[in-house]
């Protein structure tokens, strides 16, 4: 990030807030509650002529009508029961996080990027009016010179577009609550909602491998194991501030706990691709998960080899599987291509190369956006960061360059010892290695940050790792290693001052 002053935007004053739909399909089938069985007893409810069930009696009594109110409050209180544990979870996380956020949760953000695209897009324009552009932080403004669009340099021309530097689609989520409050939505709060939900659906996701008998968890494992990822990650920090940058990444973990949910075993890929396309759409390097759909199509295990064998002759199932999936990816990637082509003139640019005067220029003009030039700086942002301790005075001090993953993710250690490789173990690492790699030979480290930041897009499947590799929870090392990763993100959590603090003297 470079830093910059602020410029005046325009006002539009908040409305009613958007309402919450929830709903699930399989509710009932994943976690039977007792009114449910109960009611599984009773005579099948009809049809009436317009569709709506009627309530049948115990005996086959003549059936009355239900008002669609308590139809959809015993359709509520059957999701309630069936999703308890998630909607605890929820609220629990939303307190914490926005107890964390402090003064922060009440006021939007210092870099509201993907607001001001969603407010553009309602104005009916594809990029963003200069005149409100809240400030020139990592912004991309892109110039025609000779009929070719270039990266605007030195003083900046009317003619010049300005767009968000980052993938689009998070400012397609807020769109809904831009409609109604415009400029001055609030993306902190916002933002400690997704990550609450995020913290909710990856238990979601470990339930459901439960359940597919892919972990030997349970389910206060799996709770303690969501709690882990909301309070014991970089998640903890990047959930509490809102900002383009950490509202991606906080986004990108729920998508991706949503995406691998749908794609174990392959057993949905309709969805599996649509939530792939989100997941990318908000973070690039989330690209290479579909890796983990690939392997769990065409090889699933235990026996890959044989498994590949096997498609010379028979590949339509694999073939459809894959082919479902490029379906329900394809709507999202086909309108973000075109929007790329539009801005920039490429397919696959999301707005690096046009950033606005920035510190990285002159590197990605050097070397460009990925190269091996990169990967000690990353790699030393990733694992051999550490804190430094001054004695004159006595301070605790981070590197906003990055701190080492033994630190911020100490169950790390336990993954290259499992007490068990089931299946889903090779496809998970292979997901981590491909989704790692781009953020060690990016051009930007991630600073401002606490922490290697990057690593968040493939944290998920890194607790994944560590849910089906065997060791207790409540073994010793294992304990200890929670205990450091907590205290170390809560440090993070209080400590990390970053662009928001600076505009703003806090």
């Amino acid at each position: 990030m470079s830093r910059k002053s602020k410029r005046p935007r325009k006002e539009s004053p908040p409305t009613s807030t958007a309402p919450i739909e929830a709903a699930s399909r399989q509710a009932e089938s994943e976690q039977p509650s007792a009114s449910a069985e109960a009611e599984a007893r009773q005579p099948e409810a009809q049809p009436t002529a317009t569709g709506a069930p009627e309530a049948a009696r115990p005996g086959g009594a003549e059936s009355t009508p239900v008002s669609p109110a308590g139809g959809l409050g015993a359709a509520l209180r059957i999701w309630l029961s069936a999703y308890r544990v998630e909607v605890v979870l929820f609220l629990v996380s939303f307190a914490v996080l926005s107890s964390f956020s402090s003064q922060r949760f009440l006021r939007q953000s210092a870099a509201p990027h993907f607001i001001y695209q969603a407010q553009s897009w309602l104005e009916g324009r594809l990029d963003v009016d200069p005149e409100v552009l809240p400030n020139l932080e990592d912004w991309a403004c892109v110039r025609q010179v000779g009929g070719e669009k270039v990266r605007c340099e030195g003083k900046v021309h009317p003619g010049d577009r300005w767009y968000v530097s980052f993938p689009s689609f998070p400012a397609v989520v807020m769109l809904p609550f831009v409609a109604l409050h415009g400029y001055q939505f609030n993306d902190t709060s916002f933002g400690v909602i997704v990550g609450a939900l995020a913290v909710a659906l990856f238990f979601s996701l470990l339930r459901f491998l439960e359940k597919e008998g892919e972990t030997a968890r349970d389910r206060n494992e799996n709770i303690a194991l969501a709690l882990i990822l909301a309070f014991g990650t970089l998640f903890f920090y990047c959930a509490i501030r809102g900002e383009v940058w950490f509202s991606a990444e906080v986004m990108g973990v729920a998508f991706t706990c949503l995406y691998a949910r749908n794609a174990v075993q392959a057993h949905r890929p309709v969805l599996a691709g649509l939530f792939f396309s989100m997941a990318t759409l908000t973070r690039t390097p989330l690209l290479f998960a579909g890796l983990f759909f690939v392997l769990e199509a065409l090889c699933p295990g235990p026996d890959r080899r044989a498994q590949l064998r096997a498609l010379a002759t028979n590949w339509k199932p694999a073939a459809r599987k894959l082919g479902l999936f490029a379906l329900g990816a394809a709507p999202l990637a086909l309108l973000a291509a075109s929007y790329n082509l539009y801005r920039f003139g490429s397919l696959g640019e999301f707005g690096h190369a046009f950033l606005y005067n920035n510190r990285v220029n002159v590197d990605i003009d050097r070397y460009g956006l990925f190269d091996f030039t990169y990967l000690q700086r990353n790699l030393q942002a990733a694992f051999f960061k550490l804190p430094h301790v001054s004695f004159n005075p006595l301070r605790l001090e981070y590197d906003p360059h990055g701190l080492s993953l033994l630190l911020t993710l100490p169950l790390l250690v336990f993954l290259f010892f499992p007490r068990k490789t089931p299946r889903l173990h090779w496809a998970l690492w292979l997901t981590v290695a491909v989704c790692a790699l781009p953020g060690l030979f990016y051009q930007n480290t991630g600073y401002m940050q606490f922490g290697f930041r990057f690593s968040l897009d493939y944290t998920p499947y890194l607790l994944l790792l560590f849910a089906i590799g065997g060791w207790p929870l409540r073994h010793r090392a294992v304990m200890a290693a929670v205990a450091l990763g907590v205290l170390v993100n809560f440090w993070g959590a209080v400590a990390f001052s970053g662009y928001t603090e600076y505009v703003r003297n806090w």
